[in-house]
């Protein structure tokens, strides 16, 4: 659920490798996880970051059918599932979350995945088939046996994709100052971790303008130390009968919320900034603001359809706002 464009300074590197020509080595690194394209700051940071991806995706992605996730769908209504010790504390944080944002987010949302199509095949499912299955979307329903480490979904499915990447970010970030990284920048789809410095600032990280192309920007911030998490209605869509409908879909209704054009949530705590995004993109502005506001070391920005700006009282638009 996110946006792919950035700002950021680097230094270029020269190694020279003879007295006649010099060959530059990569300042950055990419690769493809979880549906997106992750680039990662330095290069030299990007297989460890790549591992980290590797694994979380095969143990959080309902779309591999070996995945513990996916086997947990497999058996819904069957019998519980035991799964890995982090595949079970990232259902229950998302149940946390679940509950903090009275459904908002709401991982079995993915229970509707199979009536929104966002390719060259989307159709707008009938009010029918949406509340045929509706039933199946309720994080409630979800049993968490923490002796057993199991996990048993009485119907429907679970998907992760509103939190998975924050998760790996998490992770990465922990893996990466381990191993005595202190400045590095990881882009992961509308996902932007920035950690330490660069070229001794910090690091500069644009928010799109969900108005205009990929490359325009609402504003620029200046941060370090922290993860950048925005959702917009220009990420996944398509149009009928005059109507853009989004990728975003609210759990309650079955349907793409709306609204709400984009949502910029900033955090230490990348998993919680992922599913914010999300979640603030289907509550009421108001009570979304005011939960960022409660919520310790967590600020928000939210861009309505009407073009107005709602945004926490720590949110600094830094460098400059159109």
């Amino acid at each position: 659920m996110r946006f792919n464009t950035r700002i950021f300074n680097c230094l270029f590197i020269v190694l020279l490798v003879s007295c006649e020509r010099s060959v530059p080595t990569p300042t950055s690194g990419t690769f493809e996880s979880m549906g997106t394209t992750i680039t990662v700051f330095p290069y030299a940071a990007m297989p460890i970051v790549q591992d980290v991806f590797v694994l979380t995706d095969s143990q959080m992605s309902e779309w591999k059918e070996d995945s513990p996730l996916a086997l947990i769908n497999q058996h819904a209504g069957n019998k519980p599932v035991k799964v890995p010790q982090n595949l079970f504390h990232v259902i229950q944080r998302s149940l946390e979350i679940a509950e903090m944002t009275s459904g908002a987010f709401d991982p079995t949302w993915a229970s509707l995945w199979e009536l929104w199509k966002f390719d060259e095949n989307h159709a707008v499912p009938s009010q029918e088939q949406v509340d045929a299955l509706l039933p199946s979307v309720n994080w409630k329903n979800v049993l968490l046996n923490k002796n057993e480490q199991s996990v048993y979904l009485p119907l429907g499915n679970i998907g992760l994709g509103g939190i998975a990447k924050g998760v790996a970010l998490d992770k990465a970030r922990e893996v990466l100052l381990q191993q005595g990284f202190e400045d590095f920048m990881i882009i992961a789809g509308g996902q932007v971790l920035v950690q330490g410095l660069t070229g001794g600032k910090q690091w500069r990280v644009g928010i799109r303008d969900p108005k205009k192309s990929q490359s325009e920007f609402f504003t620029v911030l200046e941060l370090t130390d922290t993860c950048v998490s925005t959702s917009g209605h220009y990420e996944k869509f398509f149009f009928e009968d005059g109507v853009r409908y989004h990728h975003i879909i609210d759990p309650r209704t079955g349907f793409p919320s709306e609204g709400v054009q984009s949502v910029t949530v900033i955090s230490q705590d990348a998993a919680l900034a992922d599913a914010l995004s999300t979640a603030f993109f289907i509550m009421e502005t108001v009570e979304a603001i005011q939960l960022a506001e409660e919520l310790s070391l967590v600020e928000a920005m939210i861009i309505t359809s009407d073009g107005s700006i709602h945004q926490s009282s720590g949110f600094q638009l830094s460098l400059f706002c159109r």
